[in-house]
C-alpha cells in the first residue's frame, strides 16, 4: 500500500546537519491474485468503485483481517495497458 521513508537517526555531522541515509519500510502490503469471470471482475471493480464514490475509507477484508484506508478527495489515477507476447494486461493504480 505504502511506504515511508525514515531518516537515519544518527548524530549530525561537524556541519551540524543529518546524514542523507534513507531507510524506506513498508508499513502493509497486501496483494490479490485470482482468475475469475470477466463479470467477477467487473462486479469487483464496481464494488471498489462505490466505496470511493460513496465516502472516504476504503475496506479490504481477507480471512479474518479488516484493512481499512482513509482515501482523500483528490487521487492520483495511473491506467497501464500493455500487449506483450505473453499476454495483455490492464494495471489500474489509485495514490495518495
Amino acid at each position: 500500500m505504502g511506504t515511508k521513508r525514515a531518516q537515519g537517526a544518527g548524530r549530525s555531522g561537524e556541519d551540524g546537519r543529518r546524514p542523507e541515509s534513507e531507510t524506506e519500510v513498508k508499513l502493509m502490503e497486501l496483494k490479490d491474485k485470482t482468475t475469475l469471470s470477466r463479470e467477477e471482475a467487473a462486479a469487483r471493480l464496481h464494488a471498489i468503485a462505490d466505496e470511493l464514490a460513496s465516502g472516504n475509507d476504503v475496506v479490504i477484508e481477507r480471512e479474518d483481517m479488516r484493512f481499512v484506508a482513509h482515501v482523500p478527495d483528490r487521487v492520483n489515477l495511473k491506467v497501464e495497458f500493455e500487449i506483450e507476447d505473453d499476454g495483455t494486461e490492464l494495471e489500474i493504480e489509485l495514490t495518495w
